[in-house]
C-alpha cells in the first residue's frame, strides 16, 4: 500500500487523535477490573483495548461516509478525507468492515453471551450517525453504543450481567453527555445552519449546567456502584480528583468559546483514566 494511501486511512480512523478511543477503552477496562476482581489476564485485556481501538476507527468509517455532505458545511470537518474527496464511500465502508470483523474475530475468542451481546454494539454503533437527523440529543445514542463494552465485559468475565452494572451502564452514558455535548458545543453554529441536531442545540442556554449535572450524575452512580468493592482509599481519591476535573471543565466551557469547549473535551480522557486509574490501584492494593 502506497504511504500516501495509508496516512488517508489513519487520518480517516483518527489515529492521531487517540482522545476518541480512550473514551471508550477508559470505562470498559474499568468493567473489566471490577468483573475480574482485579487483573483480567492478557487475553481478555488484549481482546477488549484491540477491540475497542477497531471498533471505534470502524465507526469512524461509517461516521464520516454519513455526515459526508454535512461536513463539507463545517469548519472543524470540511478536509475529512471522505469529504474532501480522497478516499470513496465505498473505500472507507470496505475499510470499516475490515476492522469490525477483526474485532468480531477477537469477541469470538471469548464465549457465546458475549458474541451476542456485540452484535447489538455493531447495530447501535451503525446507528448513530443517522440520529443525528433525527434524535434531539443524539449524544444519548453515542452513550449507548459508548457503553457496550461494560456489559460485555462482564459476560467475558463471568457469563452474567449482575444488576449492579447497570449503575456503571448510565454512569458512563452520563459522561459521554458530558463530554459530547462540550464537543458539541464547538459545531453549534454550523449545525444550526445545516439542520444537524446535538444537545447543544436542544439544550440551548442550558447547556453549561447540564453539562455540570451530567458529570455529577456519572461521579456519584459510579460511587454508588463500587463504594462496596472495597476499593480504599485510592478509588476515594480518584473520584475526588475525577470530581475536580469535571469543575475545571467548567472553568472551561461557562465562556461557550470554541476553544475551551474544544479543550474541556479533549482533556476528558484524564478523567477517565483517574477513575481507573483509581481502581486498579484499589484491586492491587486491597
Amino acid at each position: 500500500m502506497p504511504a500516501g494511501r495509508l496516512s488517508l486511512y489513519l487520518d480517516l480512523i483518527r489515529w492521531n487523535r487517540p482522545a476518541g478511543w480512550l473514551l471508550l477503552l477508559w470505562p470498559t477496562l474499568v468493567a473489566l477490573w471490577v468483573a475480574a476482581d482485579g487483573f483480567p489476564g492478557w487475553h481478555l485485556l488484549l481482546v477488549f483495548v484491540a477491540g475497542t481501538v477497531l471498533m471505534r476507527s470502524a465507526g469512524c468509517c461509517v461516521n464520516d461516509v454519513a455526515d459526508r455532505d454535512f461536513d463539507r458545511h463545517v469548519k472543524r470537518t470540511a478536509q475529512r478525507p471522505i469529504t474532501s474527496g480522497r478516499i470513496s464511500t465505498r473505500e472507507a465502508l470496505l475499510l470499516g468492515a475490515v476492522l469490525a470483523l477483526v474485532a468480531f474475530a477477537l469477541v469470538l475468542t471469548t464465549n457465546t453471551t458475549t458474541v451476542l451481546w456485540s452484535f447489538g454494539a455493531l447495530a447501535v454503533t451503525v446507528f448513530y450517525p443517522y440520529a443525528k437527523r433525527w434524535v434531539s440529543m443524539p449524544q444519548a445514542v453515542l452513550g449507548l453504543a459508548f457503553s457496550f463494552g461494560i456489559p460485555m465485559a462482564f459476560t467475558a468475565v463471568r457469563g452474567a450481567v449482575p444488576a449492579m452494572v447497570w449503575l456503571l451502564v448510565v454512569a458512563n452514558l452520563c459522561w459521554v453527555l458530558a463530554y459530547d455535548t462540550e464537543y458539541a458545543m464547538v459545531d453549534r453554529d454550523d449545525d444550526l445552519k445545516i439542520g444537524m441536531k446535538t444537545s447543544a442545540i436542544t439544550l440551548g442556554r442550558r447547556d453549561v449546567p447540564a453539562v455540570m449535572a451530567f458529570y455529577a450524575a456519572a461521579i456519584v452512580l459510579q460511587i454508588a456502584a463500587l463504594k462496596d468493592a472495597g476499593l480504599g482509599w485510592p478509588f476515594w481519591l480518584a473520584m475526588a480528583a475525577a470530581a475536580a476535573q469535571a469543575f475545571w471543565h467548567w472553568r472551561l466551557i461557562r465562556d461557550r468559546s470554541r476553544d475551551g469547549c474544544f479543550r474541556a473535551f479533549r482533556l476528558n480522557h484524564w478523567l477517565g483514566a483517574t477513575v481507573f486509574a483509581g481502581v486498579a490501584l484499589g484491586y492491587l492494593l486491597r
